[in-house]
């Protein structure tokens, strides 16, 4: 099968990309509002792959099990391949809370989770993919 042909490489690609636009993001300091909306979509954008590509990952690899998003990252933590998978849940539960904020409140009392235990979570699932896909 063609290396282009592989869903989870096809979808890695995408979160690197997403990942890497939410780091920016997170590099800044005192955002305004329009930058404080930025950074939660390219949050959302990055939790949504996030899920996607270790389902795609793991049914490459031969697991069968139910593809939730929190049930996809606790399957991947029984299976050994990751040992974060409470934050990365915890995530999926900041991204249903932000979506729904529409006065920008939540992310004030989010925005320290995100930032200290969200997002070195999706960074240690970016290096996993970037380690699975054979790249340094």
């Amino acid at each position: 099968m063609d290396e282009k042909d592989i869903r989870w490489k096809q979808r890695a690609q995408n979160f690197e990309k997403a990942f890497l636009r939410l780091r920016e993001a997170m590099e800044m300091d005192e955002l305004n509002e329009l930058e404080r909306n930025g950074m939660i979509q390219r949050f959302e954008f990055s939790i949504d792959l996030a899920w996607k590509v270790m389902k795609d990952y793991m049914e490459h690899k031969g697991f069968v099990f139910k593809p939730s998003p929190k049930d996809t990252f606790r399957y991947a933590q029984q299976s050994g391949l990751i040992n974060y998978a409470q934050e990365l849940i915890d995530a999926l539960d900041i991204r249903n809370e932000l979506s729904h904020d529409y006065s920008g409140d939540k992310f004030e009392s989010a925005e320290l989770q995100l930032r200290e235990e969200s997002y070195p979570a999706l960074g240690k699932l970016y290096r996993f993919f970037v380690s699975e896909s054979g790249r340094k």
